[in-house]
C-alpha cells in the first residue's frame, strides 16, 4: 500500500518514508510499531493544528459578533433619540396650537 502524503503546517507535502517491512517476525513487529508511532505523531500534529484553527475561528466569530452587537445597539439608540425628538416636537406643536 503506497504511503499517502500529509500536509505540513507550511502547506508543503510531507511524505512518510517508504521502507519495506523487514522479513523476520520480530523485525516486522518493530517496523509496524515504529510506523504506528510515526502515524500517531503525524495525527497529533494534525489535531493540534485543527485546534489552533478552531481557536482562531472562534476568536474571529466572537469579534464579528461584538461588532454586530455594537452596530445594533447604535441603531437602537438612534431610533430612541428619534422617537424622543418626535415626541418633544409633537408636544411642542400641541402646546402652540391650543
Amino acid at each position: 500500500m503506497p504511503k499517502k502524503p500529509t500536509s505540513g503546517k507550511s502547506g508543503r507535502v510531507v511524505r512518510l518514508p517508504t521502507v519495506r517491512p523487514p522479513e523476520t517476525p520480530v523485525q516486522n513487529l518493530l517496523w509496524r510499531i515504529d510506523r504506528l508511532e510515526r502515524q500517531v505523531h503525524t495525527l497529533s500534529e494534525l489535531v493540534r493544528e485543527h485546534a489552533e484553527d478552531t481557536d482562531r475561528l472562534v476568536r474571529i466569530v466572537g469579534e464579528d459578533r461584538e461588532i454586530l452587537r455594537r452596530e445594533l445597539l447604535r441603531q437602537h439608540h438612534a431610533k430612541v433619540r428619534l422617537r424622543k425628538h418626535t415626541r418633544e416636537h409633537e408636544a411642542g406643536v400641541e402646546l402652540t396650537s391650543t
